[in-house]
């Protein structure tokens, strides 16, 4: 996301945002935020066309993935930027609620497979396959730069 957008998101002015992560460099390391090349933001804007906001813009933008947004709440002092970082705490606990009720299942699930072991081959199997996380895709956050090659 734009660092614009997010200012907006998190109810602050975009020259606040980009000095807040100016003030905390470390806490954003490459694959949370970059900045656009002049490319780049040309690009975007003739992309999308109406992205007047910005034209004259003397700084580029800062873009965020989705872990520079949730790194971003800790460090904003807005309201509403304190409201989403107590949000995304929340959930960790949540997913670590959930995940350790996970275990119990499948440790359940290993004691029944025991205990029937040939008669329900077949189900523990199917269960197990429904249980496994999806893979990850390969593909890439961010933008891709394609040169024309010279003729």
């Amino acid at each position: 996301m734009l660092d614009s957008h997010l200012a907006e998101l998190y109810g602050v002015e975009t020259k606040a945002l980009k000095r807040a992560v100016r003030r905390n460099k470390e806490r954003f390391p490459d694959d949370f935020m970059f900045i656009l090349s002049r490319e780049e933001y040309e690009a975007l804007r003739y992309h999308f066309g109406t992205l007047e906001r910005g034209k004259h813009a003397k700084y580029l933008p800062y873009v965020f993935t989705e872990q520079g947004v949730a790194m971003l709440a800790s460090v904003l002092k807005s309201k509403r930027a304190i409201a989403v970082n107590i949000e995304i705490v929340r959930a960790f606990v949540r997913l670590r609620e959930l995940l350790a009720s996970h275990r119990g299942l499948a440790r359940k699930l290993d004691e029944l497979e025991r205990k029937y072991n040939r008669q329900f081959k077949v189900v523990f199997d199917a269960i197990r396959q429904l249980m496994t996380p999806p893979e990850k895709s390969g593909r890439q956050i961010g933008f891709t730069v394609r040169e024309q090659k010279a003729r």
